[in-house]
């Protein structure tokens, strides 16, 4: 087996040397192998001699010197000595086509001052290349823009860049914010079928609010879970669902390279959000490689699902590739007479201008016949008895006949990049979206009193059809004021929003909780109520991230101008506001030698209020403001990071109402404080550790309904998780890998008022693979993955005393993938 690695010899200590870029940590965050490859590398130095001599086909993209470097070496099977102080503050363009390992180097290092100088042994050592006569060499480090934003390498769980904070690929050891990231690999190996599953093991994140629903992925970040499936992003820009309908949209994780967590307030760069943080959806983007992939599974529940990811070249010169992504899955659900029905593809071109200019264009198209159920029961007979008796948690309280949730998002976008000069250069993201949502649901809503067994019904309906477009135009420029490195980022956003809704609802029958009679799907209607809902907004920012030494300082501000309207078609009212905001960010982080890296920052946001006061009027914007004091970790050379943060959010202007009122007032408050751990650990090249604790304190410290001082429910206190995956490279079980997990959730409050608990719980989860090709059967690979193994019955929480929701009772999946 061919060791490779980049090996980090000597680096210059800080009062020998001018400093190295701040990516230069990131180079060492982002090599798995470092030391321990490079001590084996003189056993492999025969394989290596050999490989160096032959051609073999890249497929490196543009990113930063030392990161584009590791990949060549790890994929060429050399060693390559380097210092960050060597490969700091120089970008590449990658590396496309075949080429042998000198030709490569060659190609990778020909606009730096930089040369790979062969050892004799299979093994090579970056220096200084000597200068030739009439050159000038320009030794200012300044770092220079590369296409596509490069978001540095992902090895196993690990990550070591991310764009979700500044929109620039920022290395997370010098990110003054928490930033989590769920790799793909991650994704797979915990069977995460959606983006809610996909971050069951990220600390800040709850996952339960609506239990063993997969309609929405709600995302409860911080303890803030109003308007939680508002959290997406995708490619940069707001998913731009509608939270005050049904009409919020949902990506399957299967067309998804990455997902990146921010936590705190974020509209510096982003406009609307939540406080608590926001998610960023990073889709699959077209090989420069062949690339075939076909995936098949099957699981309890009558699960079954079958994909397709293409990729590659369309062109010899391999300027242009294309990506198509294709997903069919269904399957009966834990809820009696419910199903879960999805088709989606996904075309994506890239196109290579020039070494200057990129552009990528994508298409989405997802249906869901079938979204499966999305109801609650109440805490009586859930939590406790009713009667003598517990509702099972199959139990479908709606209506066979009147059950449907259809759902067509039809997305297309593109993401233009171009580099101006060594300075500046420019970006445009688009999106576009069109959808339509068909609901008809009955559904409980709390006990009978005249029926003690028997649960009150009501009809929920709908039909919506929405659209939406969203640009984001950035400017972005890099260089030099004395000892101060700069990357300036501004920009020009706008997005805008039409929804139209035909609201229908009404009474229905009630059904016994305990032995359901189905059939009695008379409907006493309620008036209709139709409503176009707009949403425009255009936000400015400008953000200077400024290296000093070992400083990093972030200073971001932005202007939002809002528009919000509601108007009832039904009736001829109209409510509509506008409204701007200016909110702002600073953040300071010091980076030690040692890999420490202390930060302190202060964000802020804003997002539109879901309510109205007496006169119809919406009520103005809630705010957020946070401070995050936090610590992280890498040590150079490793590739484990750690990362433990403390954080004080305070949401202004929330929605409160006196009991007798039927309008809201905006002099509610919320304060979120707590701690959050987080562990990415690869103790060798086959054990791989994550590793989370959350602590959230979250009160209302203003109330106009008496719960001043009570616990918003849905937020636990306490969280923690624990998932190790160990793979087997030698001896008899070589080609085995084995997993698992355990995530436990604190007790949450079922209502406002804090009467009643729902119980902490503790869930495991498992899994085991093997690779076929050890059998000769080459690309062909199978897992086998339990969720919630011991099959635990528990309520993950409740929205109130009258929906409670049951969580996802062990679901087994068994998987085959084929690459070739």
């Amino acid at each position: 087996m061919t060791a490779t690695a980049v090996v980090l010899r000597n680096a210059p200590s800080s009062l020998d040397f001018p400093r190295a870029s701040r990516l230069s940590r990131s180079v060492r965050a982002a090599l798995l192998s470092l030391a321990m490859a490079a001590g084996a590398a003189p056993l492999c130095a025969s394989a290596a001699e050999a490989a160096a001599e032959q051609a073999r086909p890249y497929a490196i993209p543009a990113g930063q010197l030392g990161d584009v470097l590791n990949r060549f070496a790890r994929e060429a099977g050399i060693t390559l000595s380097a210092t960050p102080a060597q490969t700091g503050g120089y970008s590449s363009q990658g590396l496309r086509g075949s080429f042998t390992v000198q030709q490569g180097l060659a190609r990778l290092l020909a606009d730096t001052p930089l040369e790979a100088e062969d050892q004799g042994d299979g093994s090579f050592v970056l220096r200084e290349a000597p200068a030739k006569d009439g050159d000038v060499l320009n030794m200012q480090a300044v770092e220079v823009f590369a296409l596509g934003n490069n978001l540095g390498s992902t090895d196993g769980y690990l990550a070591t860049h991310s764009q979700i904070a500044t929109k620039t690929s920022k290395p997370l050891l010098e990110t003054s914010q928490t930033v989590s990231v769920i790799t793909r690999e991650q994704i797979d190996d915990t069977a995460s079928k959606t983006v809610q599953q996909a971050m069951r093991y990220t600390p800040g994140i709850f996952t339960g609010q609506v239990g063993a629903s997969n309609r929405y992925d709600y995302v409860v970040m911080r303890g803030f879970a109003d308007n939680s499936v508002d959290n997406i992003y995708l490619d940069g820009l707001k998913a731009m669902g509608d939270s005050g309908t049904f009409s919020s949209m949902q990506v399957d994780p299967y067309f998804l390279e990455r997902i990146d967590v921010l936590k705190g307030p974020s509209s510096v760069l982003y406009g609307r959000s939540l406080p608590g943080g926001l998610v960023a959806l990073t889709s699959k983007k077209p090989l420069y490689e062949d690339y075939r992939q076909i995936t098949g599974s099957i699981g309890n529940m009558g699960q079954k699902e079958m994909g397709f990811d293409f990729s590659g070249p369309l062109d010899e010169e391999k300027r242009i590739a294309y990506r198509l992504i294709g997903l069919g899955k269904g399957s009966d659900t834990q809820f009696d007479h419910v199903k879960e029905e999805r088709y989606a593809i996904a075309p994506t071109l890239a196109i290579d201008f020039s070494d200057d200019t990129t552009l990528t264009l994508q298409g989405y198209l997802q249906h869901d016949p079938n979204g499966g159920y999305h109801g609650g029961v109440p805490a009586d007979g859930t939590l406790s008895h009713h009667n003598g008796r517990h509702i099972s948690r199959e139990f479908f309280d709606g209506e066979p006949s009147k059950d449907d949730f259809d759902r067509t998002q039809r997305m297309f976008g593109y993401q233009l990049e171009h580099r101006i000069d060594d300075v500046w250069s420019a970006r445009q993201n688009f999106r576009y979206l069109d959808s339509d949502v068909d609901l008809s649901q009955v559904y409980a809503y709390g006990w009978s009193a005249s029926e003690p067994n028997k649960l009150n019904r009501y009809f929920s309906g709908a039909r919506e059809h929405l659209q939406a477009y969203i640009v984001d135009n950035m400017l972005q420029a890099e260089f030099a004021t004395g000892a101060a490195r700069h990357t300036l980022l501004t920009g020009l956003d706008y997005q805008r929003r039409r929804t139209v809704v035909d609201w229908r609802s009404g009474s229905a029958s009630a059904l016994d909780a305990f032995n359901p009679v189905y059939g009695d799907d008379a409907i006493s209607y309620f008036p209709d109520d139709n409503h176009t809902r707009r949403l425009e907004q255009t936000g400015v920012y400008l953000q200077d991230l400024i290296d000093i030494d070992q400083w990093r300082f972030s200073l971001g501000l932005r202007q939002d101008w809002v528009s919000v309207t509601d108007k009832n078609r039904s009736t001829g009212s109209k409510a509509d506001d506008d409204w701007e905001k200016f909110t702002g960010r600073i953040g300071a982080l010091y980076l030690f030698d040692n890999g420490l890296a202390p930060y302190v920052s202060y964000s802020e946001s804003f997002n539109p209020n879901a309510y109205s006061d007496a006169s119809g009027t919406p009520l103005a914007p809630t705010e957020g403001k946070q401070w995050e004091l936090g610590l992280k970790f890498q040590a150079p050379g490793s590739n484990s990071f750690y990362t433990a943060s403390l954080f004080h959010i305070t949401q202004e202007n929330v929605a409160s109402k006196e009991p007798q009122d039927n309008f809201y007032t905006s002099v509610g408050e919320v304060r979120s404080q707590g701690l959050e751990l987080e562990a990415h650990t690869q103790l060798s090249d086959n054990l791989k550790l994550l590793g989370s604790y959350t602590y959230t304190d979250i009160t209302y410290t203003k109330s106009l309904d008496g719960n001043q001082g009570h616990t918003p429910n849905q937020a636990p206190k306490h969280m923690a998780s624990l998932w190790a995956d160990y793979a087997f490279d030698a001896g008899p079980l070589s080609g085995l890998s084995i997993g698992g997990g355990a995530r436990y959730v604190g007790e949450t409050w079922a209502d406002k008022e804090n009467t009643l608990r729902v119980p902490d719980y503790t869930l495991v989860d498992a899994r085991i693979g093997y690779d076929l090709g050890k059998l000769g059967l080459k690309g062909l690979d199978v897992s086998l993955n339990a969720n919630n193994l011991l099959d635990k019955d528990y309520v993950a929480s409740c929205y109130s005393l009258d929906f409670c929701y049951f969580g996802e009772k062990r679901n087994v999946t068994a998987t085959v993938n084929y690459q070739f």
